[in-house]
């Protein structure tokens, strides 16, 4: 009896080591395998970042945003240009702004309202820049380093759509308009940040600032912003 209890007890003891090596075994077995990716999963990843990367583009829209900052530059330098202008025309003994029958621009051969283009359209601020204003001779000096170019210039004879600046004068009363072409939807006539219909000028589609906003543009079969009039 007791033998049969010693053989027991020692069968026994082997089955629960053999068994507990068996575990142990398998638990190093799984912790040394490497977990991957299948390629079900890293479609799904796939997918789901071209989602994501469409909605970013559509909803961000990079293109529409590039174009924003360059209208917000064309506002700023219209702005800066006309307050330069009027200091000049204020300030100066006997300013001269330019002439009646001249279209200038910082793009060559642009001809606004049957106005002849001007030869210059250089950046410089002595006169001979695309606006014939000698700023040099103000007491202070100019109060502009340089004339603004449009940051996205078109040809004048291509040009559509249409972007650079009009600077058009009435020499004898002294005024004078400013005009850009807006790029963006968001700054464009009609549109959520219109700037080209409520700035009080007489062409709709573009955007004028200056002293005398009766001053005609022009289109139709001028070489002068063909698209927006």
């Amino acid at each position: 009896m007791t033998s049969i209890l010693k053989t027991v007890k020692y069968i026994y003891r082997e089955t629960i080591n053999k068994k507990k090596v068996e575990f142990q075994n398998i638990i190093k077995i799984k912790m040394n395998t490497k977990k991957g990716f299948t390629l079900l999963e890293l479609l799904i990843v796939i997918g789901i970042l071209a989602i994501l990367s469409t909605t970013i583009v559509l909803v961000i829209n990079p293109a529409e945003l590039l174009k924003k900052a360059r209208d917000s530059q064309r506002i700023s330098d219209l702005n800066t240009v006309k307050t330069a202008i009027a200091y000049y025309v204020t300030e100066y003994g006997s300013p001269n702004i330019g002439l009646s029958t001249q279209t200038y621009s910082d793009v060559a051969s642009v001809a606004c309202n049957t106005l002849a283009p001007a030869t210059t359209t250089t950046p410089t601020v002595d006169g001979e820049g695309w606006i014939p204003i000698d700023f040099t001779k103000l007491s202070g000096g100019s109060p502009i380093g340089s004339l603004p170019l449009d940051p996205n210039q078109s040809a004048a004879s291509t040009a559509d759509p249409a972007y650079y600046y009009v600077y058009l004068v009435d020499a004898t009363n002294l005024t004078f308009k400013l005009v850009a072409n807006m790029e963006s939807t968001y700054y464009s006539s009609g549109e959520g940040g219109d700037v080209e219909s409520v700035d009080g000028g007489n062409e709709g589609d573009l955007y004028e600032v200056g002293t005398d906003m009766t001053i005609t543009v022009g289109g139709g079969t001028d070489n002068c912003y063909a698209d927006a009039t």
